[in-house]
């Protein structure tokens, strides 16, 4: 039980960390909006919907072992100065899982976290920072992956994404819990990013068994 609410309480606060970083970059490149919408604050509340950032994300979380993208930051994007701005905007919440990956390797390797619960607790928590730079980057309407490449696109094509967006994420979760394969393809793609870092995959399923705690 301990370790599952410490996940949820660090995964919340990680999709706040991505949302501020498209934020913060936004704001740099031109959209001043996002100040008085609060996106600067670091304020959950101002980031999460209750079905597609808390219902849904938790929802898979449980049943898969994924962290799947779902809060959202509304850019004004005419107010960006370039289409490198908007792309940047969108590469940097996948930037800012990568970097708390990266902090968080570092703490299970300078602290000696390895062989305890919490050091399990927090390699399950870097894994879940590695599915959501892989899901983020997929090239799929509504993820950052796609929001990228979106400024070079032709203005049709932008219109047809974006209205699909909003079903582009219940498409992913069936793909993921219908297609075989599909779910075991990712998770190989996370497991090997964190393996770059150190981070032991036993230490992770250990980690997930532990904030699996009703299967125990």
């Amino acid at each position: 039980m301990t370790t599952f609410l410490l996940i949820v309480f660090l995964w919340i606060f990680s999709v706040c960390l991505h949302e501020y970083a498209h934020a913060i970059v936004a704001y740099h490149g031109g959209d001043k909006s996002v100040v008085d919408k609060g996106y600067l604050s670091l304020n959950p509340m101002n980031y999460l919907d209750p079905l597609t950032s808390v219902l849904i994300p938790t929802l898979v979380l449980v049943m898969g072992g994924l962290g799947l993208p779902g809060a959202a930051v509304y850019i004004d994007t005419a107010a960006l100065r370039s289409r490198q701005w908007e792309s940047m905007v969108s590469l940097a919440g996948p930037a800012m899982n990568l970097v708390i990956l990266i902090v968080v390797a570092v703490m299970i390797h300078a602290l000696s976290l390895a062989g305890t619960a919490l050091g399990a607790a927090m390699a399950f928590f870097a894994l879940l920072q590695a599915s959501a730079i892989v899901l983020n980057l997929l090239p799929i309407p509504g993820f950052d992956g796609f929001g990228a490449i979106e400024p070079y696109l032709p203005d049709e094509l932008r219109y047809t994404a974006r209205r699909a967006a909003p079903f582009m994420m219940l498409g992913l979760l069936l793909v993921l819990f219908t297609v075989p394969g599909a779910s075991r393809l990712i998770m190989t793609g996370c497991f090997a990013i964190t393996s770059l870092f150190g981070i032991s995959p036993f230490e992770i399923v250990e980690g997930l068994n532990a904030f699996r705690f009703w299967k125990q």
